[in-house]
């Protein structure tokens, strides 16, 4: 491990601490970054601003249960999430979702209309338009609409950038607006006139150009799939990972400090006593109960949110870097409610219900019914039910900002009503909790991929500093946890190169 080194910013009252690696963010991305390091020997030190470790992967507790307050489930594309949950024992404590599916909701002559989403079909594009399930959300005329995308040339679009437009043309504005929308919506919080074909449907520009249609290249790609389920949980919820990444970091000797919110990240020079000392070291400096806490190592990773990773690497990284055009970050909220409510025993509408942006009387974007959607759940609420609803659409102000707790409460069990179908009243919440997530930066924004590798050649030149986070990497586990591994392998990779020269 290295020793401190002292200099500008260090006051004679700050907390020191040295290191072989500081992570800088203790989400995920940042956890398993360090514990790829850790396992190699390397001393590491991660700095994370909140009180608990996870970002994203948050937990909440809630009448007496431990519920999820961020991300609940994983993609299994690409399999590098369940390889980590097998590396970390909890393979046992993997789990498929209710397979009952969700519903939809959209507004129809001023009316509320809900049907069960269609199967078949990538972002809510049908494989099928003609399909009885897809003619249920958007009708008859709807559906020709979109089976004209089978007899429309498809040399016409040449390569599809943005997925909003995409559709449009190939299929109407009902599919757009009614299926495709409010999924983007949902996952990405995005759009999808911003969205990146090739981020979020990789290989459907390929496979729309093999079968000569969009609804074809669809059908490939679900056919493509592998068998089982799109997306899996952990019995127990996800928090449970990060409890998991912390528990093997401890084994391994690393050092997690939650409260200390990083302020400064600077290249420094390295002494001409250090035998193995790179071109550079890092400090990474911030504050904590009002006392100034400073970690100098010889590799940093920075695993931040967007405008803190962007912050932070002013004056590290080349101006002209930083002066994109980046877009703004979504402000989402999660209403959590535990209900005394036998009446949703049935699960009137599946495992939950996306709502397109016309749906009359209703404010939440997405509702989730956690206890019909996981069994282990259900087994822990017994006869209470629990229901997450999600609220903030890209470009509109949070409808949640400014409200109190009580009149949250009054809304989501308003949203929750109208959505599931049943009446339902305020005096039957046992609990309410509220998770707010206002810096999610979607890496799948046309123009977004381009910009972070802009940003990631800029740093080249900066040795022992690696980005990682989903603002890099794209959104959901199955993309952030390859990244981060890789993020890690860069500086194993200069520490072995370090130590075989020594």
């Amino acid at each position: 491990m290295t020793d401190p080194q002292d200099g500008p910013g260090a006051g004679p009252d700050a907390e020191h601490r040295s290191a072989d690696v500081v992570v800088v963010g203790g989400g995920v991305a940042g956890l398993v970054a360090a514990l790829e390091c850790a396992r190699l020997g390397l001393g590491v030190v991660v700095l994370e601003q909140a009180g608990r470790p996870g970002g994203c992967v948050g937990r909440i507790d809630l009448d007496g249960l431990a519920l999820d307050s961020g991300a609940e489930s994983f993609a299994t594309r690409n399999g590098s999430v369940a390889e980590l949950l097998g590396r970390l024992g909890l393979e046992d404590r993997i789990v498929p979702p209710n397979r009952a599916g969700a519903w939809l909701a959209w507004g129809e002559r001023g009316e509320l209309r809900a049907a069960p989403m269609p199967r078949t079909g990538v972002l809510g594009i049908p494989a099928n338009p003609l399909g009885e399930d897809v003619r249920a959300i958007i009708g008859w005329r709807g559906a020709w609409r979109a089976w004209l995308d089978r007899i429309i040339p498809i040399l016409k679009i040449g390569r599809a950038e943005r997925l909003g437009p995409l559709v449009r043309q190939r299929m109407g504005a009902a599919v757009l607006d009614r299926l495709v929308t409010p999924i983007s919506a949902g996952v990405y919080s995005t759009d999808p006139d911003d969205l990146d074909v090739d981020v979020v449907a990789p290989g459907l520009n390929e496979a729309m150009t093999r079968a000569g249609s969009l609804s074809g290249g669809v059908g490939q790609l679900v056919e493509a799939r592998r068998a089982g389920s799109a997306v899996l949980g952990l019995r127990g919820g996800m928090h449970t990972l990060v409890d998991a990444l912390v528990a093997e970091l401890a084994r391994f000797g690393a050092e997690v400090r939650t409260g200390v919110g990083v302020t400064r990240l600077e290249s420094r020079p390295a002494r001409a006593s250090d035998a193995d000392a790179v071109a550079s070291s890092w400090r990474a400096a911030g504050r904590a109960d009002d006392r100034e806490v400073v970690v100098d190592a010889r590799f940093a990773i920075l695993a931040t949110p967007a405008h803190v990773s962007r912050a932070l690497l002013a004056g590290v990284a080349p101006e002209a870097a930083l002066a994109e055009d980046w877009p703004d970050a979504a402000s989402v909220e999660l209403v959590t409610l535990v209900l005394d409510a036998p009446e949703l025993a049935a699960a009137p509408r599946g495992t939950g219900v996306l709502v397109a942006a016309d749906a009359p009387g209703v404010t939440a974007k997405a509702l989730t019914h956690s206890s019909a959607k996981w069994s282990w759940l259900a087994e822990s609420a017994g006869p209470r039910q629990v229901v997450r609803l999600s609220y903030g659409r890209a470009g509109a102000t949070n409808p949640l900002s400014g409200l109190d707790d009580a009149a949250v409460t009054e809304l989501a069990v308003r949203d929750a009503a109208t959505l599931l179908g049943v009446s339902l009243d305020v005096a039957q919440v046992r609990a309410c909790g509220r998770s707010a997530w206002r810096d999610a930066l979607s890496q799948a924004a046309v123009g977004q991929p381009e910009r972070v590798r802009a940003l990631e050649a800029a740093l080249e030149g900066r040795t022992g500093l690696a980005l990682t986070g989903s603002w890099v990497a794209g959104t959901g586990l199955a993309s952030v946890v390859p990244h981060a591994i890789e993020a890690a392998a860069r500086i194993r990779h200069l520490a072995v190169r370090i130590a075989d020269d020594a």
